[in-house]
């Protein structure tokens, strides 16, 4: 049936009387009063229309030219029947109705929160946008167009709720060369995104009431998806060695140990030992989120807690939303064997899987050494737009900023010395600076920090240093 004569059902079953001319006349008024038949649009033939309504051809040939003769329609010899005028209508749309609206208290959760929205576009100083401007995207081109060639047919089917299997024997190999991760193809799953697999795992690993400690301040989407598990939350403070241990049996523990977010502080060997040993006694889940480790600036990296964990316990978290993407929804989870088959099934009734043809490429793309050689080229450009902004920061605003361990990442965190963070960020939103504030990050709100987060990745030097300038301009 056509799109056009469906509401036309509807309409001529409304109409009561006269023949079915009149009311085949009657609904096509009406639905260009209701603007359902906008100006100049095309009806069907009349022969489809009679088909459509289970009229004679005759009828609807008599209704077309009376609403011709009414100027409603306009028929040209050779190329159909339209509508000849816009009519008017004084319709309102439909109040809300009144009330309060019945979400669970989970959904309250959720709203409550806030949400969690990154920019589309990489203003000064949003945080963690990578830049896009010199990735490779001819080379990604022809790698998608090669899969498309090679296994188009494949790709194009259901997959598995675990991931792509070449793409999860990439992030295996790739993990253990590079981060000293003990897994397998087996224990690896593909995901949207990190924030998928900390909702995942809060799924499956809690209960409401269970307690869940993090680091303070911490990443606010770690906070949200187990506050709306019906978690209790206790913060973790933090010092020069990273998050420091406390008393008690949590269920699960959420650490950024090799980066911690926002401070940039990396756990010593000594405090990961430790808690890899506390998480062992208490039977506790230790969950390690490696979102930007490639990108530390200070010589080599400290290898992941997970390749010192001999008892099970960490379940390890990495993305390529950073280091290639973040259209490109792909993240990966390395979990203990026992965790693989209960997170396979949770993750077919959540959403199935993720698109194969993106896994494919991604998995192409490492195979082939282009993962590790934009990598390196990513991590020299990174190190030099950070440096540039410690030095624009240092050179005009010394007296006003504190920046904080600063080793690695896509991001710059400072400490004001002086004025508020929320009024500063609304007069830089007015020049055009995005300020992301330390304060929401902060579970203690008693003593909220007062900074921003600078993001400088996706900064060209020249946009650094206008930025920068802007920034000294702010009425301290």
């Amino acid at each position: 049936m056509a799109i056009i004569t469906a509401p036309l059902l509807a309409l001529l079953a409304s109409q009561q009387t006269g023949t079915r001319r009149e009311r085949l006349s009657a609904s096509l008024r009406q639905a260009i009063a209701q603007g359902t038949l906008q100006k100049g649009q095309r009806l069907p033939s009349s022969r489809l229309m009679a088909q459509d309504l289970g009229l004679s051809r005759v009828t609807v040939e008599a209704a077309y030219s009376q609403l011709e003769s009414e100027g409603y329609l306009l028929r040209k010899v050779g190329q159909g029947t339209f509508v000849a005028i816009a009519m008017f209508t004084d319709a309102k749309p439909v109040a809300a109705t009144p009330g309060i609206l019945a979400l669970s208290q989970r959904g309250q959760q959720i709203v409550a929160t806030g949400g969690c929205q990154d920019p589309p576009f990489p203003y000064a100083f949003a945080a963690g946008s990578p830049e896009l401007r010199a990735f490779p995207h001819a080379l990604w081109r022809r790698i998608t167009a090669s899969q498309q060639r090679q296994h188009g047919e494949k790709l194009m089917r259901y997959g598995d709720p675990q991931g792509y299997l070449p793409l999860r024997q990439a992030v295996a190999r790739y993990l253990a060369q590079s981060r000293g991760v003990r897994c397998d193809a087996g224990q690896v799953m593909i995901l949207s995104s990190s924030q998928q697999a900390l909702q995942m795992i809060a799924l499956l690993l809690l209960d409401a009431g269970d307690s869940v400690w993090l680091e303070d301040p911490c990443y606010p989407g770690a906070r949200n998806a187990f506050i709306t598990a019906g978690a209790q939350l206790s913060p973790l403070s933090l010092d020069h060695q990273g998050a420091q241990l406390t008393a008690g049996t949590p269920r699960l523990v959420y650490l950024t140990p090799s980066h911690q977010y926002p401070t940039g502080v990396t756990m010593s060997l000594e405090r990961r030992l430790q808690w890899l040993n506390f998480a062992t006694t208490r039977q506790s889940w230790l969950i390690e989120d490696d979102y930007d480790s490639e990108f530390y600036y200070g010589g080599m990296p400290m290898p992941a807690m997970q390749g010192l964990d001999n008892a099970g316990r960490v379940i390890y978290l990495g993305t390529f939303s950073k280091v290639l993407f973040p259209s490109l929804r792909l993240a990966y989870m390395v979990v203990p064997p026992a965790l693989v088959e209960p997170l396979r099934r949770l993750r077919s009734v959540i959403d199935g899987h993720s698109a194969q043809l993106p896994q494919a490429i991604t998995a192409d793309f490492i195979d082939n050494g282009h993962f590790a050689a934009h990598l390196r080229l990513m991590r020299q450009l990174y190190h030099s737009r950070r440096d540039l902004l410690l030095e624009q920061l240092t050179l005009k605003l010394s007296d006003r900023f504190l920046p904080l361990d600063n080793h690695g990442g896509l991001q710059l965190a400072v400490r004001l010395n002086r004025g508020d963070a929320q009024q500063l960020s609304a007069q830089a939103a007015a020049r055009g600076l995005l300020l992301p504030t330390l304060a929401p990050l902060c579970i203690r709100q008693s003593a909220p920090q007062q900074g921003w987060i600078l993001g400088f990745s996706a900064l060209e030097r020249t946009e650094i240093i206008q930025a920068v300038d802007k920034l000294a301009q702010l009425d301290y």
